[in-house]
């Protein structure tokens, strides 16, 4: 069995209003967004998001601690109003793969290990029509390090079912270098998409052992992903 654990923004879905409601948390809760214009969010969590910005104005770690968690409330209810009139879109291939992976549910199973709260990445899926999809994840609300999420995800996914995942039976399925380094730094495979930020050179050069444009060519990716041929 495979344990197939895919990152959200850039690689199942894109657009939506995370950094507006980011900005709006941020100055409601400390009164500054810090320099969030231009500020690349890919790959991070929202807790080192929020701790870089925050830490850029200027305040300290005991400020910024101190009110994190009247900032994530306030972050997850502008994201549910702002979702309402500016929901997530789906990437190509996402849904025709998911669906091909759930027919081959006796081969791999389904999670996540994003930079999301858990909570922002319910919201985000729940929008995009693909809640549900994933029982168990390493989330941005369990660590601000990314390197810490895999080990997470791979402990409850053995602990819902039963199995004990070899390290080459996981699979990271991401679009940044950072998710690429955060399987790297615990020995599972990685395949990255350049539908995000990042595209297919960068990705190859940050050590990803495939890279795919996007997801859509369904029986490819299901041959990396579950039968692991080779190029």
């Amino acid at each position: 069995m495979k344990l197939l654990l895919f990152d959200i923004d850039g690689t199942l879905l894109r657009g939506g209003p995370a950094r507006e409601s980011f900005r709006c948390a941020l100055v409601a809760v400390y009164r500054t967004a810090g320099g969030i214009d231009g500020y690349p969010f890919s790959g991070k969590t929202d807790g080192q998001i929020a701790r870089e910005l925050l830490r850029g104005a200027g305040l300290t770690d005991a400020e910024i601690d101190a009110a994190m968690p009247a900032l994530w409330e306030t972050y997850l209810a502008e994201l549910k109003s702002r979702l309402e009139a500016m929901p997530m879109h789906v990437l190509p291939g996402v849904r025709e793969l998911l669906g091909a992976l759930e027919e081959r549910s006796d081969l791999a199973y389904l999670g996540l290990v994003t930079g999301n709260l858990a909570g922002g990445a319910r919201l985000k899926l729940e929008s995009a029509g693909l809640a549900g999809r994933f029982p168990v994840g390493g989330y941005g609300s369990d660590s601000e390090s990314r390197d810490e999420l895999p080990p997470i995800a791979i402990g409850r996914a053995a602990e819902r079912w039963g199995v004990r995942f070899a390290r080459e039976d996981v699979v990271l399925i991401g679009d940044t270098p950072l998710d690429i380094a955060s399987g790297r730094a615990h020995s599972v495979r990685s395949v990255a998409v350049a539908t995000g930020r990042f595209d297919a050179d960068a990705l190859r050069e940050a050590g990803a052992d495939h890279v795919l444009d996007d997801l859509s060519d369904t029986e490819r990716v299901l041959d990396l992903l579950i039968g692991w041929r080779a190029d």
